[in-house]
């Protein structure tokens, strides 16, 4: 027999058993955490944000024509991987059946007088990292409201 005593034994196993059940507590939340965005998210002027969520639900509806509404009539897009298309009719036949719950952010944005742009990224909610990344170039009639006249669009993952 040794001549220690047994009771720190007892005080480090339970000490020992008490971290592990916080840890494992702790486990599940940590799990379901979404991946944080690449850069810190800014928030947007209520007319420049306005351009981004009319953005997602036409998206989400899968409604070409509503999403050729928020562009330029003479707007384009860049989309990765594929030509550009230019023109209200170009972009509302790019987009014709529904693209799932689209979440934008802006990473920047600047707007003066009729010319503005946002920086920003995207991804859909059960996506596994960053998603993609867009650069919005915006163009409006003076005091009308911000219209998207170039999306250029890329995925943040290699092929």
């Amino acid at each position: 027999m040794t001549p220690f005593n047994r009771r720190p034994a007892r005080s480090s196993l339970v000490a020992g058993l008490s971290l592990m059940t916080a840890v494992l507590a702790a486990a599940p939340a940590a799990a379901q955490a979404k991946p944080a965005w690449p850069l810190p998210t800014v928030q947007l002027p209520a007319e420049l944000a306005r351009v981004l969520r009319d953005y997602e639900a036409a998206w989400k509806a899968g409604d070409g024509a509503r999403l050729a509404e928020v562009f330029t009539a003479d707007g384009f897009i860049l989309p990765n991987g594929r030509l550009p298309q230019r023109g209200t009719a170009a972009i509302a036949a790019s987009h014709t059946k529904p693209g799932g719950d689209l979440q934008l952010v802006a990473f920047a944005f600047a707007a003066a007088d009729t010319v503005g742009y946002i920086i920003g990224g995207y991804r859909y909610p059960d996506s596994v990292g960053p998603g993609g990344k867009f650069v919005l170039a915006l163009r409006r009639e003076r005091n009308g409201p911000w219209k998207i006249a170039a999306d250029i669009e890329n995925g943040s993952q290699r092929p």
